[in-house]
């Protein structure tokens, strides 16, 4: 993120769209998000532009969005993408998680899931549909065969209270503060949960505990 003359920090948008009037409608949808900073970026410059913190890649007919997400995240593997699109199908969005987006979002959804989408990704999450987080969890099981039962090694309390601020996007320096513990701490706390869960990073244990409701949160 970057910082304004003024000393606001604002959030940098790069919106992909080769339709001019649904960048305009993208920028008129988030106007009320004063920190958000849209720009129209080609496909072909995306990989140049340094200053985005995420990218609204449209997925419409007559563009292989995974193909172009696949080409994206080779050039800047770091990139988060929310992909918008029009009705995809579970299987469809699945693809679109699996090869690198950070969230979908349907052009049919309100202002305020495009405002939660964007914010729930800046914080180091995805954003989804339970249904195809689910998908995503069994899919990375199947893959890894990793995976063991909660019941064979429990949380400790302070795991789970580490565990649910985990799920709600918050980073180790968010989650110290109000736990009064060590940022170190709080690394080596999720360390032992990614253990215990089988999963590989902490993105893929928050998808696993929103999914398995080991952790109660308002869902998207």
């Amino acid at each position: 993120m970057e910082t304004s003359k003024v000393g606001k920090t604002m959030v940098q948008i790069a919106v992909i769209e080769s339709d001019s009037l649904r960048f305009i409608g993208f920028r008129a949808l988030l106007s009320s998000e004063s920190d958000f900073d849209l720009q129209s970026v080609s496909l072909a410059d995306i990989g140049t532009h340094q200053g985005a913190n995420v990218v609204l890649l449209g997925s419409h007919p007559g563009r292989n969005v995974v193909e172009v997400l696949a080409t994206l995240k080779s050039h800047r593997p770091s990139l988060d993408v929310i992909v918008t699109g029009c009705n995809l199908d579970d299987a469809s969005v699945l693809k679109i998680i699996t090869v690198g987006a950070k969230g979908y979002v349907d052009e049919g959804a309100s202002v305020g899931d495009l405002v939660r989408a964007i914010r729930t990704v800046l914080s180091g999450s995805v954003w989804a549909s339970r249904r195809v987080l689910s998908m995503f969890v069994e899919q990375a099981y199947r893959s890894s065969g990793r995976g063991i039962s909660f019941g064979e090694r429990p949380f400790t309390i302070r795991e789970k209270e580490v565990l649910t601020m985990l799920a709600s996007g918050c980073s180790n320096k968010e989650i110290a503060a109000p736990l009064g513990i060590e940022e170190r701490t709080v690394k080596a706390h999720v360390a032992r949960l990614m253990r215990k869960a089988g999963m590989p990073n902490r993105v893929m244990l928050s998808v696993h505990a929103i999914t398995h409701s080991l952790v109660s949160l308002g869902s998207n």
